[in-house]
């Protein structure tokens, strides 16, 4: 081949080659950003917007179930760990949507955490999001359907602690009737008369009190009141019923304490721990009533001598209409809602109550309220005229 010739032929065979290489990396420039669009996923415009917003759970999964954006709340219920769903049912949802196409509605009970015996109630809804993701949404009804469970046994309770003087009443107005010419007989039933609408006035009264402290209206103006003061009227008010059954009422404890709070609120619960301890406590015996100064709060005790709650009872002896023991409480003409007002008082004072119990030797019943801060001290020197 002559030379003249070579040089073309070779001219041609090195743009050939060049352009067959460039065509390779395009190519594989070309593969490689679509692999990279599959591994890093992108979120369809708006959803993350959308998603910082809701205050129900919002989460969106990719095609190997990898979470690539979670609301909030899908973290604080903790339904997202390690870039994972991490609830068994919500993944098999999100895998029966992928296959099938169609939305699924469920109502599951979720755990609240990896340690926690409580669960929470979520409505989970699970649709796709365009052909590569899936999303899920889930309402947290636990709120709601504790409130409504609260509320249907409220109403059964009600409806249950009225009966009983409701119908005793009736009975008596009868029997008033039938004896009305036997004056002792009817003097007799006129005095039970009486204690049943005492009765009915008593729970009428504590239901009112209580819907009130729960709607939050009892604390709408706060003041500086001194916790001697509410120790002193609420044992004026129930010193007539110790003293009917040989009952000391005895106060102690540290003086000078004072809280901010709604004084009427205040000595009703005192006075509930008070006439509570009363019921529970032998005849000749005694209660205690002390008050001790904390750092930063001031506490309430109310000890009595009675026989004790088990230590499955003790916290359920604050929720409303509980009794430890229910003959014993009707017959001393309890309702079973002083407690709970008790409780009420003190969560909306910002305190707490807890309660101290052994078996044979009685209660405890400490209410912890928040400290008034003392006002600063002004030396005598530096009082201005």
């Amino acid at each position: 081949m002559s030379p003249a010739l070579l040089v073309p032929l070779a001219l041609l065979f090195g743009i050939l080659v060049g352009a067959g290489f460039v065509m390779i990396v395009v190519a594989s420039a070309r593969q490689g950003r679509h692999a990279a669009s599959v591994v890093n996923s992108v979120v369809p415009d708006g959803v993350d917007q959308v998603l910082d917003v809701l205050e129900s759970v919002g989460v969106v999964v990719d095609a190997s179930n990898t979470v690539i954006k979670a609301s909030p709340g899908a973290l604080a219920l903790g339904l997202v760990s390690h870039q994972s769903l991490s609830n068994a049912e919500i993944v098999r949802m999100v895998d029966e949507v992928r296959r099938s196409g169609e939305t699924q509605t469920r109502e599951l009970e979720v755990p609240r955490g990896p340690f926690s015996q409580a669960h929470s109630s979520l409505r989970v809804r699970v649709a796709r999001l365009g052909t590569r993701y899936v999303l899920v949404l889930a309402q947290d009804l636990t709120d709601a359907i504790r409130l409504e469970e609260v509320r249907r046994d409220f109403v059964a309770n009600i409806s249950h602690e009225l009966k009983t003087p409701i119908g005793a009443v009736t009975v008596l107005a009868d029997a008033i009737e039938a004896a009305r010419d036997d004056p002792e007989q009817v003097s007799r039933f006129a005095r039970r008369l009486g204690k049943e609408s005492e009765r009915l006035a008593r729970i009428t009264r504590e239901i009112i009190d209580l819907s009130r402290l729960q709607a939050g209206e009892a604390l709408a103006e706060r003041v500086l009141i001194e916790v001697d003061h509410i120790v002193a009227v609420a044992i004026d008010q129930n010193q007539v019923a110790a003293e009917s059954r040989g009952i000391r009422l005895i106060s102690r404890g540290d003086a000078g304490a004072e809280v901010y709070g709604d004084e009427p609120a205040l000595v009703m619960a005192v006075q509930n721990l008070i006439s509570n301890a009363i019921q529970h406590s032998p005849d000749q015996s005694h209660v205690g009533i002390g008050v001790s100064l904390r750092e930063d709060a001031v506490e309430i005790a109310v000890t009595d001598q009675g026989v004790g709650i088990p230590e499955e009872e003790r916290e359920r002896v604050f929720e409303r209409f509980y009794r430890v023991d229910p003959a014993r409480s009707r017959n001393t003409g309890g309702t079973g809602l002083g407690l709970s007002i008790v409780k009420h008082v003190a969560q909306n004072h910002g305190g707490e109550v807890k309660v101290w119990s052994q078996l044979g030797r009685g209660s405890t019943f400490t209410m912890r309220l928040p400290r008034a801060e003392a006002a600063p001290e002004i030396e005598i020197g530096e009082r201005t005229a």
